[in-house]
């Protein structure tokens, strides 16, 4: 009953919005871990207008996350304070200009890629590799098979901390791998990338390599979250894990891939503090059997209710 006033005096406290705006709501089910407490609220912007004249009329003192998919993303067990943003359907259109595409931020890396397929752009294919949406994309600057959002990015559109519409290259972003210096209270909201003209047989070619490539190696049926961990300088993630003998490892309910062996997978009945435990169990073998630190890619939001000695 405490914790459900609490909510209400935040809702209290918030500006009038045009979206859907929850308070203490479920948050698992919105995840691809299927884990994770509640948001003390949560609010889907109708639009960017919407989002931006929120960020702006919000107290200072809200702390707001924002999730697109989350599919690269574990919610802890206690859940997440403040407001949590959900990008949905004002969030996804896709327009081609040429051999560019503007896409929001809510929208599928693959449906972008989809697109450009369709209109014969080029250079794109890559994005068909990685589950998630563009802002998630931006914020880690995604990749996979050879190449990187920082790439093909012509600009990305945000909104700032004091709800102002921004405009940023990808030297302001300060794109490098797995990593974007944008600070974390500037909200990604729409994209442009460049392509290159290509043959629409040739494009769909390169994306059922893939697809294929991704069924082979990767336990993508599974409740998982992507890869877990950044490759390290000189090495493969996967390859320090399994060499350390933690393919197949479980705590509780969470399970290190039999088939990928970077990827966490939730077995059942996992909860977030299963899935962060056994990552950090894995983390410290790894130090331990070749003095290598792995970082985690694997987004990690929200309030514990078991904490951990991790690798520092």
């Amino acid at each position: 009953m405490a914790a459900r006033k609490e909510s209400q005096g935040l809702l209290d406290r918030l500006p009038p919005v045009r979206g859907r705006i929850v308070e203490n709501a479920p948050l698992a089910a919105l995840t691809w871990f299927r884990v994770g407490g509640p948001a003390e609220v949560l609010f889907r912007p109708a639009d960017v207008h919407d989002l931006a004249a929120f960020i702006a009329a919000k107290p200072a003192d809200v702390p707001v996350t924002v999730i697109g998919v989350a599919s690269n993303l574990l919610i802890r067990d206690g859940g997440i304070s403040g407001v949590v943003v959900r990008l949905g359907r004002g969030f996804v259109e896709i327009t081609v200009d040429g051999t560019e595409i503007v896409s929001g931020a809510g929208a599928l890396d693959l449906n972008v890629a989809l697109t450009a397929r369709k209109d014969g752009i080029g250079g794109l294919e890559f994005l068909s590799g990685i589950p998630g949406t563009i802002g998630g994309g931006l914020r880690m600057n995604a990749g996979a098979y050879g190449s990187e959002f920082k790439d093909v990015l012509v600009e990305a559109q945000a909104i700032d901390p004091a709800g102002a519409m921004r405009m940023l290259t990808p030297a302001e972003l300060g794109l490098s791998y797995r990593h974007c210096d944008l600070p974390e209270n500037w909200i990604f909201v729409a994209a442009r990338f460049r392509g290159r003209p290509g043959d629409t047989e040739t494009i769909a070619k390169r994306m059922a390599e893939i697809q294929a490539a991704r069924e082979a190696s990767q336990p993508i049926r599974a409740r998982t979250g992507g890869s877990t961990f950044a490759n390290p300088p000189g090495h493969k993630a996967w390859g320090l894990i399994d060499q350390a003998g933690c393919r197949g490892l479980r705590r509780g309910g969470a399970q290190v891939s039999d088939k990928h062996a970077n990827f966490l997978i939730n077995a059942g009945n996992a909860t977030a503090a299963d899935l962060e435990g056994l990552g950090e169990e894995v983390r410290r073998r790894v130090h331990a059997r070749f003095g290598v630190t792995l970082e985690w890619e694997i987004r990690r939001v929200g309030r514990p209710l078991t904490t951990f000695e991790g690798v520092k």
